[in-house]
């Protein structure tokens, strides 16, 4: 048993199901180090997340040769195969990045295949697998990669590109007859066999094992089954299988067999042959004259090359646009075949980190040059400045460079106000049509107004005095203004001085206020001046009857008399 012919690796897979393109040949040479060793790994190429080293690559050419010998390939199919050797590793991961976008991982059907392999080979566990991978030198978690890689690959095939190709019946049978020639067939014959051995080869075995071919034949001439008298009375290795050879052509057969079996028709048998084993009994299960098939006998087989006539061109044209979606960098020295113009290649730079960022000049705005009624920030410049500055005057509302203006409370600020504008461009929205009567107001309107002299608050306050008392003097003289108020006369100034006195308490304003009494005697305690209250108060004599009591003693008349 060989496990290596069931090691197919992914990229014989894609060369087998892809059609090849000519490109230049590639060569794995390691690169020296400047330091005098040798590079033992290096990237050849990356696809999307994932790397394909000189170790992959080594490897796939190894499998690849080992697998075109046993298939008895020529060295220019040789040849081919290693031009597209990269081309099938980056095609290959470029279905696995598909099968991971898409959710499909293949562990069940990976183990359906192992299965099926373990049976073939008659093993009794997955187990006895792996033992025998190793004993043939072959790692078995490399055997298993493949072989999920085989069929995440199929199934994503047959999902994006498989499944939207359709043909009919009449497009079949159109390729038939357009390529005829290619199913023209040799003359063949499916044999099975039951083999009589004649052990030593003594004269007494070989009479034992012809008198036993010939009962065999006889019973076959009387309706006998081949199958079950191969199985039972064969000494071949194809007993079990009821005596199946397979099909043979001419030229593939010892002469002396091609002779015996070629000139019969379906079901019929030979007589017994002596060879050097012993005697042999063949019978024709089919005959095939050769030449071209009939439609009916071929189907399946059109069928399957016409769809898989669609499906390589229709397969490449998918993977064309993969590559132009995907990142895809190659190592210089290594083609890729199957790449395409429209591919986005990485594009390597050194990093530069951004520049700082430039303050923008803010302008600011009083408070009655904005109609919101606060402090804005204006980025762009308006037409009322541009046109201010056209004109050689400073823009409304922007503050003069240099240091900030102080203002003193109660004093206006001076140079970060706007300069008055011209009068010519003063509009008046609610102003009267001129005419001869307001002319006079207009022209003092027009007039520039004239900048008035700093005074102080005491200043203003002592000339506001100053013009009362003028106003006061003026209305006093015989020339005044009947209009104003006349001077007072001595009772009214009277009147107005008792109208100003403070009133006094309980409203008696005629008397004033007595004053609090002072102590100016020697002091004394309270406790001490009731002892001698109480003294003074007790009589000298006794009391008669009808004496008036003292005032001291004296109770207080009730408030309710009776």
């Amino acid at each position: 048993m060989k496990l290596n012919s069931l090691c197919i690796p992914a990229a014989i897979v894609f060369g087998t199901l892809l059609l090849g393109s000519s490109a230049q040949a590639q060569s794995n040479e390691a690169m020296a180090s400047p330091y005098g060793g040798t590079v033992v790994e290096q990237i050849v190429a990356r696809v999307n997340d994932q790397i394909i080293t000189n170790s992959d690559y080594d490897r796939a050419m190894k499998d690849l040769d080992q697998d075109e010998r046993q298939h008895g390939a020529s060295m220019q199919q040789i040849s081919e195969a290693h031009r597209d050797l990269l081309r099938n590793l980056i095609d290959q991961q470029l279905w696995l990045s598909k099968g991971k976008e898409l959710g499909i991982t293949g562990e069940t059907e990976l183990i359906n295949r192992l299965n099926e392999i373990r049976k073939q080979y008659h093993m009794d566990s997955l187990e006895d697998l792996e033992k025998a991978a190793e004993q043939q030198g072959v790692s078995y978690e490399d055997f298993k990669a493949n072989i999920r890689n085989q069929i995440i690959t199929q199934q994503v095939m047959r999902q994006e590109v498989g499944a939207h190709i359709s043909m009919t019946p009449g497009e079949v049978r159109r390729y038939f007859e357009e390529h005829k020639q290619n199913y023209v067939q040799p003359e063949s014959v499916q044999l099975s066999e039951i083999l009589i051995s004649s052990s030593d080869g003594s004269e007494q075995k070989v009479a034992d094992a012809k008198a036993k071919a010939e009962d065999i034949e006889n019973k076959l001439q009387a309706g006998g089954d081949f199958t079950d008298l191969a199985k039972t009375f064969s000494n071949g290795q194809t007993a079990a299988d009821g005596g199946s050879l397979g099909t043979y052509k001419h030229g593939e057969l010892a002469k002396v067999f091609e002779d015996a079996v070629f000139p019969l028709k379906d079901g019929q048998v030979t007589q017994p042959i002596r060879t050097k084993q012993g005697f042999i009994i063949f019978k024709v299960v089919k005959h095939n004259p050769g030449g071209v098939p009939a439609f009916k006998d071929v189907e399946q087989e059109v069928e399957q090359t016409y769809y898989m006539s669609k499906m390589e061109p229709a397969i490449r044209n998918y993977l064309t646009k993969m590559r132009e979606q995907a990142f895809i960098d190659i190592r210089p020295g290594y083609t890729d075949t199957g790449a395409s113009p429209n591919e986005t290649k990485p594009v390597f730079s050194a990093y530069t980190p951004p520049s700082p960022k430039k303050r923008k000049k803010v302008e600011r705005t009083r408070f009655r040059e904005t109609g919101h009624g606060f402090r804005q920030k204006s980025g762009a410049k308006v037409e009322r400045v541009a046109e201010a500055k056209s004109s050689k005057e400073e823009a409304p509302g922007s503050l003069k460079p240099g240091k900030k203006e102080k203002i003193r409370f109660g004093q206006a600020p001076q140079e970060t106000l706007p300069k008055a504008a011209r009068a010519s461009s003063i509009e008046d929205a609610g102003a009267l049509p001129e005419t001869a009567s307001n002319a006079d107001s207009q022209e003092s309107f027009d007039e520039a107004p004239v900048k008035e002299k700093k005074t102080r608050f005491s200043d203003r306050l002592r000339e506001e005095k100053k013009e009362n008392k003028e106003k006061k003097n003026a209305s006093n003289s015989p020339g005044a203004d009947p209009m104003s108020a006349p001077t007072p006369d001595a009772a009214t100034i009277a009147n107005r001085q008792i109208q100003s006195a403070p009133l006094g308490l309980n409203g008696e304003t005629a008397t004033k206020k007595k004053g609090t009494e002072t102590t100016t005697g020697e002091k004394t305690r309270l406790s001490d001046r009731k002892k001698d209250e109480k003294k003074e108060e007790k009589p000298s004599t006794g009391r008669l009857l009808g004496d008036a009591p003292t005032p001291s003693t004296q109770s207080a008349p009730s408030s309710n008399p009776q």
